[in-house]
């Protein structure tokens, strides 16, 4: 799923706007609705953890790459590069512990 600041990366002065939120929320509501949903329909949370897992370490790439662009392009950035790596480590290791391929 795509971040909403990546949505509006070209115009964030739309977020301030209510319709956008309105919409932004109704978004988020269903999201969960799906993740429920799934869990309803398969009643396995193991898919459920498979899913919000595959989303975290999707987020994780998304900011190390916007990471390596500033510092690319030679904007300053917030260094968030030892927490993403750190996690998504912990994140490979638990899954494969688990036996949960991504």
């Amino acid at each position: 799923m795509k971040n909403k600041f990546d949505i509006f990366k070209k115009a964030q002065d739309l977020l301030d706007e209510p319709e956008v939120q309105e919409l932004l929320d109704y978004c988020e509501r269903l999201e969960d609705e799906i993740v429920d949903f799934k869990f309803e329909k398969d009643n396995n949370k193991q898919l459920i953890m498979l899913d919000m897992l595959k989303e975290v370490v999707k987020g994780c790439n998304a900011i190390e790459k916007e990471q390596m662009e500033h510092e690319r392009f030679g904007f300053e950035a917030p260094n968030y590069q030892a927490t993403i790596s750190n996690l998504k480590n912990y994140i490979l290791e638990r899954c494969r512990d688990e036996r949960i391929y991504l």
